[in-house]
């Protein structure tokens, strides 16, 4: 099934997200349980406020539908989010996939 690398790009809400930021870890969890995303995190400090989640589906608006239940984006706390098919070639993910 392909991989997309799905990104966000956070609103200046940083209070907000620090709210739901536990609620919103617990749902990216769960779509890791359902081997859905397969990796996820947020951008470092010194880059735009964002974040990165590597996502299975089977095509780009499937996975951009598994991130439409996360708080972060119900709370309005994203302001956009793209999707990119993303073909994992060596390392550890590529042998995992």
């Amino acid at each position: 099934m392909p991989v997309y690398a799905v990104t966000y790009t956070y609103t200046d809400d940083s209070a907000g997200r620090d709210a739901h930021r536990p609620a919103h870890k617990e749902y990216l969890a769960g779509l890791g349980d359902r081997g859905v995303n397969l990796c996820s995190g947020p951008f470092g400090s010194q880059e735009a406020p964002g974040a990165l989640l590597l996502i299975q589906a089977g095509s780009r608006e499937e996975a951009v539908r598994h991130t439409e239940g996360d708080p972060f984006r119900r709370h309005g706390l994203v302001r956009t989010v793209t999707a990119r098919e993303w073909i994992p070639m060596l390392g550890r993910l590529a042998t995992q996939i």
